[in-house]
């Protein structure tokens, strides 16, 4: 006796894709990307951490970080075409901010692809702005070498969306702002230190006090950069800068 088969039920073989990715994790691609990659294996790549101990994202990270520049560079200015070049600049540098990238990254899923060691992941790493930041850059990168400027243009300007709109008038950068507040009252330059480093390895925090003559501040992030950001921006709400 033949066993009866729901037809509806049938579902269109894949293509042997070498076992590298997973189907959700291939569907996932497919609804980022417009299609699933030819080649899975960067994608697999770019979504691998360090402490999986073979090939992860680090080298499609650096070459994504090149890419997301130039296309918002370029992106903005098509928007803001009477903005200078000062001003221009200070919107490049708040729109590929490592949390921004993790912003971006958390909005597209890409926590629920991480590849992680078991360490990592009891660390948090899957939440790290620092991972999910160069993550994002990597599958940038891991596209534009598959499909090309044009598709990775695409991909970007898709998944930041709105956010080249957000402001109006161009930010002024923290730092910025309390280098400008220190030479209008006379004093000398900020001056940064590192107060407190800890955390493991791929997901360290960092501590930083900024004085500008007898008054300071401090503020942590997940790096340097991200640290002395923010204890600038303390120092000049303590200031009323």
């Amino acid at each position: 006796m033949v066993e009866a088969v729901d037809v509806g039920e049938r579902r269109t073989p894949r293509p042997d894709r070498g076992g590298i990715l997973s189907e959700p994790l291939d569907d996932w691609l497919a609804g980022l990307l417009g299609r699933a990659p030819a080649d899975p294996a960067p994608f697999a790549r770019a979504l691998t951490h360090g402490s999986q101990g073979t090939e992860n994202y680090e080298r499609l990270e650096f070459l994504g970080d090149r890419v997301l520049g130039l296309v918002i560079a370029e992106w903005l200015w098509e928007v803001f075409p009477h903005d200078a070049e000062g001003q221009l600049s200070k919107r490049l540098n708040a729109l590929v901010t490592g949390a921004v990238c993790a912003d971006v990254a958390r909005e597209v899923g890409v926590r629920d692809h991480l590849r992680l060691g078991k360490q990592a992941r009891d660390d948090g790493a899957i939440d790290s702005d620092n991972v999910l930041g160069d993550v994002m850059e990597a599958l940038i990168g891991a596209w534009y070498r598959e499909a090309g400027l044009d598709a990775a243009r695409t991909l970007i300007r898709t998944t930041w969306g709105t956010r080249v709109h957000a402001d109006a008038k161009a930010p002024q950068h923290p730092k910025s702002q309390l280098q400008e507040w220190a030479a209008a009252h006379n004093r000398r330059a900020p001056s940064y230190a590192v107060a407190d480093r800890s955390g493991p390895h791929h997901a360290p925090r960092f501590t930083i006090t900024v004085t500008v003559g007898k008054d300071e501040a401090s503020a942590t992030g997940t790096n340097k950069q991200e640290a002395e950001t923010a204890a600038a921006a303390a120092l000049l709400a303590k200031l009323g800068g």
